[in-house]
């Protein structure tokens, strides 16, 4: 568990490195705490959650291997999936210290990142399921997770800025409406 909890967040904290200064150019800008936020994330959030989801995974027991497959994959993207990339968003809204973010931010990147996530996953999770033997398979969602984490990052950020975007309107909208009353 240490070693696969210290493996995630190395890499959100890498992808974070690599979204703000191959993506987003932010050079001798860089946003320490959110590199911080992100490995904090990966190591103590995504690291057990998923290291228990594939030991559950890998336990479950099916008649063909074509079924082992099919249901592994479909219980990977449709059952947890869908509840990561929520708290996903929600997470970094609480760590940024921002909850009244958390809903605007998931609302603007969920979706988005729900149809991303199944572009790259269903692929990898079925070549990882057929071919991978069970105690690498953390491994290899790591590996793939390096590219993944460089997105999540960048898409928090887009949300961010949506969702502060959203929260600053409703302030204005609500000063207005006292103001008129």
């Amino acid at each position: 568990m240490l070693a696969q909890c210290v493996t995630a967040a190395v890499l959100f904290g890498a992808g974070d490195v690599i979204a703000q200064q191959a993506v987003e150019r932010r050079g001798s800008e860089h946003d320490l705490a959110r590199t911080a936020r992100l490995t904090f994330y990966g190591g103590a959030v995504f690291g057990p959650a998923f290291t228990k989801w594939y030991q559950f995974l890998n336990r479950l027991q099916f008649q063909t291997p074509t079924k082992a497959l099919v249901y592994r994959v479909w219980l990977d993207q449709c059952v947890l999936t869908p509840g990561a990339v929520i708290v996903f968003f929600g997470s970094m809204a609480l760590l940024e210290g921002k909850p009244e973010e958390a809903a605007p931010r998931i609302g603007a990147g969920y979706v988005p990142t729900l149809l991303r996530n199944w572009c790259v996953f269903v692929p990898t999770q079925l070549i990882n399921f057929w071919v991978v033997p069970p105690h690498l398979r953390f491994v290899v969602v790591s590996v793939v997770s390096l590219f993944w984490n460089t997105y999540l990052s960048v898409a928090n950020m887009r949300a961010k800025q949506e969702a502060e975007k959203m929260v600053q309107d409703k302030k204005v909208s609500n000063k207005e409406n006292l103001i008129g009353a």
